[in-house]
């Protein structure tokens, strides 16, 4: 049996925060802001794998009301979400994703966010692809002041 979830995340970009994407922080003038270390793409991921397993949402499994997850890496997370839905008795069969930002350019980074992903993942880089574009100058995103990130995933029974 096979699943699919679709898995989106939105965050306001500030100066003095970090741009990571899976982990991979890219040089960037502005950096997501969120509770955890707000990194957009982990958490469309998340999202994405346990609404294929039927398992709920990032938010229920780390709400930002908790102090525990303050500041908490999403790379973390993000394990932590697999493992339970590899205990599930699911695999990932492949993801696909879109982050959608002005700046930066996501491209000189894709093959190191597609290795952070999969390797968390447990997955082949094969089964991994993540793309970037812009809004054109159109609404938050286009003015550079928020990124918005996309992600399916494709489950099959273990």
């Amino acid at each position: 049996m096979q699943r699919i979830g679709l898995g989106r995340d939105l965050h306001r970009l500030a100066p003095g925060r970090r741009f990571l994407l899976a982990g991979v922080e890219i040089p960037c003038e502005k950096g997501e802001i969120g509770h955890s270390d707000a990194d957009a793409l982990a958490h469309a991921v998340i999202d994405a794998m346990l609404g294929a397993a039927g398992m709920g949402d990032v938010g229920e499994f780390f709400p930002d009301a908790d102090p525990a997850y303050r500041d908490a890496g999403s790379m973390l997370l993000l394990k932590k979400a697999f493992e339970r839905v590899k205990s599930g008795g699911w695999r990932i069969v492949n993801l696909d994703c879109v982050a959608t930002c002005e700046t930066p350019k996501i491209l000189p980074y894709r093959e190191k966010i597609r290795a952070a992903l999969a390797q968390a993942l447990e997955a082949d880089i094969g089964a991994v692809m993540v793309k970037g574009k812009t809004n054109e100058g159109i609404d938050a995103i286009g003015q550079g002041n928020a990124v918005e990130v996309l992600a399916v995933c494709l489950l099959e029974r273990v």
